[in-house]
């Protein structure tokens, strides 16, 4: 019994050593320390909730001809706003019907491209009119001054 008693007793503490004085380090730090400039911390988006532990996928690959026909199946919460599956179901088939029929049809995209106009041409007696102006040396003042 005296034998564990003794070795359950705590060991004393290593004694405290104190460097010399010629390996002390020096008052004053180095020139060559850096240190962080000022970090801030980013909101993250409104739209999605912080997820640390999100899986964060580090090849993004490059768009092909199957991505133009995907889409991502929608959420529950987006099934049920939007009134069911038999709704998206009815709306989705609506859609393809009037884009069929819009097909047929030929006619213009709802979607216009812009077309630019040509610039204004100026008539003969405005451009007598300018002549005027730069002969008088006021080329460089906007008209209707």
């Amino acid at each position: 019994m005296a034998g564990t008693a003794g070795a359950q007793t705590a060991a004393p503490p290593p004694p405290q050593t104190r460097p010399s004085p010629e390996v002390a380090a020096p008052a004053a730090a180095p020139a060559d320390v850096t240190t962080l400039g000022e970090v801030r911390a980013l909101k993250p988006e409104d739209d999605q909730p912080l997820d640390l532990y999100r899986f964060r996928n580090p090849v993004q690959p490059p768009p092909n001809r199957f991505s133009r026909s995907w889409s991502e199946p929608p959420s529950p919460e987006q099934v049920s706003m939007s009134g069911g599956y038999l709704m998206m179901g009815i709306n989705y088939g609506l859609s393809k019907a009037a884009q069929g029929l819009h097909k047929l049809s030929g006619g213009p995209d709802q979607i216009q491209p812009a077309i630019a106009r040509p610039p204004p041409e100026l008539n003969a007696d405005q451009r007598r009119r300018a002549q005027q102006l730069c002969a008088q040396g006021d080329c460089a003042a906007p008209p209707g001054n």
